[in-house]
């Protein structure tokens, strides 16, 4: 039921109790006029009976009492008034007065329910008509119990005539209401059919009126043709919309539909992996309800923000912002949706999992900003050193010219080193095939090992070098596994300890076939959430006990040397505070991945 038939239908309601209110009263207004009337009447009559009773007391009272001697007639008008009120229960009492207004006798009733006060009391002259002199009075006291029981039958009858019109009134109301509606309910049942998507319904109008009976032929053929179209159509709208969930169900970014009042009417699987619901969750219910892992309606403030645009601003311009699931970056961008007709039905929220792309621009630009600090160091020491040698070089004694000189090729060193790196990095990520030779890895080791003593001297730090016997030769590019060891020395040089010792390892894993070196240091540790992304380019791990500059290439370019150009594997292994083992390891036959490489330039 819509909401102009709900304001209809309370309308009606309101004057079917308006009628039954508006007889009630007119009924009651009736009742209460008959019951006055009928009371005023009763009372009338009642003082007319007492009157009446009292003038012929009157009249017997001086026939009996004319002849009798002026002591007796207290006696004669005892013995009368007792009999008279013996016969009639309404007396309450009979007082009887001479002509100067004193008391001659006064009888009471001695029932006890009568002695009451009376209701009507009646005076009446007696007259002696002979001598037309008046004798005295008489006064008779009616209690009124009549005109109370007439008037409590009559109140009782009206009442219970009073309810049985109201209830045939109320009762002949409803049943014109009912048959009113009767045919607006066949036709609304019939409406809801329909709607629900039983075509072809037919209504069954019997003992209606012509122009309700012509209103369900029109319906009935409404409905004759709409199971036709359905019939012709269904399996091609069906068709249609499976195609329409299929592409949606296969497209990569997660997409939630929404009608206009804002409930989802369709989501794909991957939105609900990156929302994280289960099975249909969210279908059927408002947006705005959405709350994600941090318990924030994520979607209210937005969707706000689009609804208050005009249909043109939504079409030109849609709504992006970014919402966080569980450390998940998710690019959020609503657009609008229209039908055929180009009739607004609704909006389009198409989530993107941008969490890689978003950390990258962090180190990217993380990145840049080592970079340009790590070259500036070595860049502003060139500088300053060059500049004092060449404005005082002949002012300095030997020893002092040397130390500069030492300080300047340290420097360049170091800058070449960084060059290098991002020279090589450019290299390895490309598609290049390194030249490979056969090499001996243990020569390799001892000539990485050596060509870092000089910074084990700066940090005071010592090398222990454990290798196996009997490690063959391996097909590798021997410049760039050297930079690979020599990245590993220099890190673990960079975070042991003072005074500790830097192990490392070469031997032979036979099962794996495969040539293993691994650098142990006694540093600071990483922590198990750090350990998959130290690999990553331009990813550092910055703690409060140790922070070491650098690019954060050197490892990734360790990563790329050993798996995409050697066909190896590298790994970390580190605990907190007890140190860490980096190590990686090469194939010894290589030729299993000889044709991997031929399509490299």
């Amino acid at each position: 039921m819509n909401e102009s038939q709900k304001v209809s239908f309370t309308t009606q309601n309101k004057l079917i109790i308006f009628g039954l209110v508006l007889s009630t009263l007119v009924i009651m207004a009736i009742a209460v006029f008959s019951t006055i009337n009928i009371q005023r009447n009763l009372n009338e009559g009642y003082q007319n009976f007492g009157q009446v009773i009292s003038k012929v007391l009157a009249i017997e009272s001086v026939e009996i009492t004319k002849d009798v001697p002026k002591k007796q007639v207290a006696k004669v008008l005892k013995t009368h008034s007792d009999s008279i009120l013996k016969s009639h229960k309404d007396i309450l009492f009979i007082e009887f007065r001479d002509a100067d207004g004193k008391l001659i006798y006064k009888t009471l009733n001695k029932n006890p329910e009568k002695s009451k006060s009376p209701n009507i009391s009646v005076s009446s002259p007696m007259k002696d008509t002979v001598n037309n002199s008046n004798l005295g009075s008489v006064t008779v006291g009616l209690s009124g119990d009549v005109t109370g029981k007439i008037s409590s039958t009559t109140r009782a009858s009206i009442l219970f005539v009073f309810i049985i019109v109201w209830l045939v009134f109320a009762f002949v109301i409803l049943i014109n209401t009912y048959l009113i509606t009767r045919e607006l309910r066949i036709l609304r049942n019939g409406v809801k059919k329909i709607s629900s998507g039983e075509f072809g319904y037919r209504i069954e109008g019997k003992d209606v009126s012509e122009e309700v009976q012509e209103l369900f032929n029109a319906f009935n053929d409404m409905s004759l043709r709409l199971n036709l179209y359905d019939e012709k159509n269904i399996e091609q709208l069906t068709l249609e919309r499976n195609k329409l969930e299929a592409v949606l169900m296969s497209i990569v970014n997660g997409v939630v539909v929404c009608d206009e009042n804002d409930k989802v009417v369709l989501l794909n699987n991957h939105a609900k992996e990156l929302l994280e619901l289960q099975g249909d969750q969210l279908l059927g219910t408002d947006i705005h309800n959405y709350v994600d892992t941090q318990g924030e309606y994520c979607f209210n403030d937005k969707i706000d923000e689009y609804k208050e645009l005009s249909l043109e601003e939504k079409s030109s311009k849609p709504v992006e912002f970014n919402i966080k699931m569980d450390g998940r970056i998710l690019k959020s961008i609503i657009s609008p949706m229209f039908s055929r007709n180009k009739d607004y039905v609704g909006y389009i929220i198409v989530l993107i999992d941008v969490t890689r792309e978003t950390e990258m621009d962090m180190m990217k630009s993380q990145f840049i900003s080592n970079v340009s600090h790590e070259l500036r160091t070595p860049v502003t020491v060139l500088r300053s050193y060059i500049d004092t040698l060449y404005n005082y070089g002949n002012d300095f004694d030997y020893d002092t010219q040397k130390e500069f000189i030492g300080t300047l090729n340290t420097e360049i060193i170091r800058l070449n080193q960084m060059v290098n790196d991002i020279l090589d990095f450019s290299r390895l990520d490309s598609n290049a095939v390194l030249e490979k030779s056969e090499n001996d890895i243990s020569q390799l080791v001892d000539a990485c090992v050596s060509q870092v003593q000089v910074l084990l001297k700066e940090h005071n730090l010592k090398i222990d070098v454990e290798k196996d016997d009997d490690i063959p030769q391996l097909m590798i590019n021997y410049d760039a596994i050297s930079r690979a060891l020599t990245n590993y020395l220099s890190n673990a040089i960079k975070y042991a300890p003072q005074d500790s010792t830097i192990k490392v390892r070469l031997y032979k894993e036979p099962d794996k076939n495969s040539v293993t070196v691994t650098v142990r240091d006694e540093g600071i540790g990483i922590a198990p959430e750090f350990q998959k992304k130290v690999f990553e380019r331009f990813y550092r791990v910055e703690n409060n006990t140790h922070t070491v500059k650098g690019t954060g290439l050197g490892l990734h370019l360790v990563k790329t040397t050993i798996e995409k150009h050697h066909h190896g594997n590298v790994f970390v292994k580190s605990q907190p505070n007890q140190g860490s083992t980096f190590g990686f390891s090469l194939p010894i036959d290589v030729s299993e991945f000889e044709g991997e490489n031929s399509d490299l330039v």
